[in-house]
């Protein structure tokens, strides 16, 4: 028994010098080691491939969901041309019908659809997914935003060239419309994204977007010349109406191209600030 004894004292004492720096939570066995440098987080994805893979996930995800959406909007849009074919003979107010028709459904998608989106993805807790992943906020923002735009085209296209045949205009600048798209739906939507974002609640964002997308509709396809002096003014703070405006100018046998540069140039300034508080919005609401 004695003997027994004696061995086991003579362990603890073995045991009592082992040196803290091989004890699992000795403090130098977290710093100053190899395996210390390979628990580190990896970095953070880059803003390109973020941005690609995420605009790839909303296409496929939003491919049936939107597909009889953009059908009404674009179905809307022939009826306005239709409606106002029998108002508007021809001259510079059919050229603003056709061009205002034919933004209105980069206007639905992306105000109305887009702030819809962002609205249900807050109030479902949607954004905490987004928010465990390495992807920069302005890639979650621009990728929705990009997909969502992408389902415009030919909507936007049809509405178009329907347009021209009914009003008899020409179809020779039509190219134009590639240019217009994308700025036009950049700057909108940034905004219906921000509709989504900072909405309270996703009815509010529901109603924000129907209402900014009434706004392109009342403000885009009237003529302006038969609209008051304070309408026009609500109308140049709309920031559709310079893609409108792009497009109506391309309408005449000699466009002004310079004004037609500096529609787009509009469109992409406030396409840069709506997206930048868009991606502000995304990160308030991602912390709460």
């Amino acid at each position: 028994m004695g003997r027994y004894e004696s061995r086991r004292e003579e362990e603890q004492r073995h045991v009592s010098v082992v040196p803290a720096e091989v004890l699992p939570g000795g403090a130098r066995a977290v710093t100053g080691t190899p395996r210390a440098a390979a628990a580190e987080l990896a970095p953070r994805a880059r803003l390109w491939p973020s941005l690609v893979a995420v605009y790839r996930a909303q296409l496929s995800r939003a491919r049936v969901a939107r597909i009889p959406l953009l059908f009404v909007a674009t179905f809307q849009s022939v009826g306005i041309l239709i409606m106002m074919r029998g108002v508007v003979d021809g001259g510079h107010e059919a050229e603003a019908v056709v061009a205002g028709s034919a933004v209105l459904v980069v206007a639905f998608v992306a105000l109305n659809l887009l702030a819809q989106y962002f609205g249900q993805l807050r109030a479902s807790g949607g954004l905490d997914h987004y928010a465990t992943l390495p992807v920069p906020p302005a890639a979650v923002v621009l990728g929705a935003a990009g997909a969502y735009a992408s389902f415009t085209v030919p909507g936007t296209l049809v509405t178009a060239v329907f347009g021209c045949v009914l009003f008899g205009l020409p179809l020779t600048h039509l190219w134009v419309l590639a240019a217009v798209i994308p700025l036009a739906g950049a700057a909108l939507s940034g905004l219906g994204a921000a509709f989504g974002l900072l909405a309270p609640r996703p009815e509010l964002a529901t109603v924000l977007g129907q209402l900014g997308m009434s706004a392109a509709l009342l403000l885009g396809v009237l003529p302006p010349d038969r609209m008051p002096e304070a309408v026009r003014f609500a109308r140049d703070l709309l920031p559709s109406t310079y893609g409108v405006e792009a497009v109506a100018r391309t309408f005449g046998p000699h466009p002004d191209w310079a004004f037609v540069l500096g529609d787009l140039a509009v469109c992409a300034a406030v396409g840069v600030v709506s997206l930048a508080v868009a991606t502000w919005a995304y990160r308030r609401a991602a912390v709460r």
